[in-house]
């Protein structure tokens, strides 16, 4: 599992012209899903996620979480995490799981994220071509993928 974490002061997501999901200050989370990622990967990047020190304090320290902060989460699937671009100038994306396998770990993580934060978590729309507009805070852009733990 990848994903491409950015610290927002608003974020929404459109498709076809409709809102689908939108937040104030908190994380946009873009989640890419491989094929051989699992339960054991969903669970530790949805703890990291929810623990991950980016707000900013008092003294203006990266020293606060989404939870300590009171900000919101919104997520949106992204395949293209799983771009392979070794060969040729046309991504290959031959490690992106299957649709109806990310869709399940997709939701899950929308309920995980949502369970362990005691908020709702905002989504964009699984497999549609969507529209995401945002306002990066800082910017902080975090990388994070769970085959290499950093």
């Amino acid at each position: 599992m990848r994903v491409v974490i950015q610290r927002v002061r608003h974020a929404a997501v459109h498709v076809e012209n409709r809102e689908v999901g939108s937040i104030g200050e908190g994380l946009l989370i873009f989640l890419g899903i491989e094929e051989e990622d699992g339960e054991e990967d969903l669970n530790w990047l949805a703890s990291k996620i929810v623990k991950l020190r980016i707000f900013p304090d008092e003294q203006d320290q990266m020293n606060r979480s989404v939870m300590d902060h009171g900000g919101s989460i919104l997520v949106v699937s992204q395949f293209t995490l799983h771009a392979m671009t070794k060969k040729g100038n046309r991504p290959s994306f031959i490690r992106a799981a299957e649709p109806e396998k990310a869709k399940r770990l997709y939701l899950k993580m929308i309920d995980l994220l949502s369970e362990l934060t005691q908020k709702p978590v905002a989504q964009g729309e699984f497999g549609a071509m969507m529209d995401v507009s945002l306002l990066n805070w800082g910017p902080v852009t975090i990388w994070i993928d769970t085959k290499r733990k950093e």
